[in-house]
């Protein structure tokens, strides 16, 4: 073994890859040992936004952006500080996946239908008033709620309300610009029109869990919001049993039509954490942003303590041990690439072992603007 390692060190070797390498040549007997990693290695880092600083930013952003001077979405993402050499623009990428962003609409505007291959959802963190109108169906947004936006089907945003509103915006932007994927079309008209009755359906589907005859073949989601009420009387019904010891109560929003994800490429989850509850540590392939929706506490990832409170935004790479703490009753609210892990058979999980299931702090961060 030691003279194969002198060996790979000599002139000989080095020259020839060097030699190789000006005809856009590549050796692989150098690329393997750090491209075939024996467990996931990300470059995406466990980073924390505060509210401050969004609240802060956003609304900077509200006295240059609007919609008519071709802002298009006053929409601030949150770049992982890891994968920022992805070029254009570190690749919009919150995770190795996903993009995650907040958006803010003003009362009276309006932001311009367009379609494009990449598919979206979005969480409602704060006002009411706004909606939004997919494919023809105009939707009105409160707080809480979660809907999702199928790729190549014709959305935009209106403001009937009187407050500023804001929400959570995630999109799989990364992965489709990697493969090669991405179409983009503006809708002429401005902001489409309804053509079927407001919350269309939600009414469709306010029986819950038994879904109109004929939905049984949809492909995309056939509901396009999922209101906040339902969403806590399920968690509610989780209470009556013990919690899962490392996801707490938690429910993963779904197609009514098919049991699958919501967003065909990206899962959702809401997940309540009872005042002093503490996961266990575990670590998964998928990655996972999460918004502090309500309540308080933190959340260890590989040592280090990261402080959360109800406006936070903080990730979790793939393959990083991680665990909850609350210290007020606390939801978060977060997605996730599993439906992407899924699709290539590449998802595992792992739990911690030692130390009765809990990691060591080794370090806190410390975000900006707090």
């Amino acid at each position: 073994m030691a003279e194969k390692t002198e060996f790979m060190k000599s002139s000989v070797v080095k020259d020839f890859t060097k030699d190789i390498q000006q005809y856009n040549l590549g050796p692989l007997w150098e690329a393997i040992p750090e491209v075939m990693n024996k467990s996931p290695k990300p470059h995406a880092e466990a980073y924390l936004w505060s509210g401050e600083l969004l609240k802060k930013k956003l609304s900077e952003a509200a006295e240059i952006f609007t919609p008519d001077r071709g802002g298009e979405r006053r929409a601030i993402y949150f770049q992982n500080p890891g994968l920022t050499y992805r070029k254009p623009w570190g690749q919009v990428s919150t995770t190795q996946t996903l993009y995650a962003a907040v958006q803010l609409l003003q009362p009276g505007e309006e932001a311009p239908s367009h379609r494009h291959s990449q598919s979206a959802l979005r969480f409602i963190t704060d006002g009411e008033g706004a909606y939004t109108i997919v494919q023809g169906e105009r939707i009105f947004m409160e707080e809480g709620d979660f809907l999702t936006t199928p790729k190549n089907l014709w959305h935009g945003h209106g403001h009937l309300g009187k407050e500023p509103m804001v929400w959570m915006d995630a999109l799989d932007i990364p992965t489709i610009y990697s493969i090669g994927g991405t179409f983009f079309e503006p809708y002429e008209a401005g902001l489409q029109q309804p053509d079927v009755p407001d919350n269309f359906s939600e009414k469709r589907y306010r029986g819950g869990m038994v879904r109109p005859v004929g939905d049984g073949k949809y492909t995309i989601a056939p509901l396009a919001n999922y209101k906040w009420d339902r969403t806590v009387d399920a968690i509610k019904g989780l209470q009556e049993f013990d919690p899962d010891p490392y996801n707490a109560f938690a429910v993963e929003y779904i197609n009514p039509s098919t049991g699958k994800s919501a967003n065909p490429t990206i899962g959702s989850r809401m997940t309540h954490l009872p005042k002093g509850f503490k996961t266990k540590a575990h670590r998964h392939t998928h990655s996972v942003i999460y918004c502090a929706y309500k309540g308080s506490g933190y959340t260890i990832i590989n040592g280090v303590r990261f402080d959360w409170k109800k406006g936070d935004y903080f990730v979790v790479p793939n393959w990083a041990w991680h665990e909850h703490v609350a210290l007020e009753n606390s939801y978060l609210f977060s997605v996730n690439d599993i439906p992407i892990m899924d699709r290539f058979e590449l998802e595992q999980e792992e739990t911690l072992e030692i130390n009765n299931g809990h990691q060591v702090i080794t370090g806190e961060f410390k975000p900006d603007f707090r």
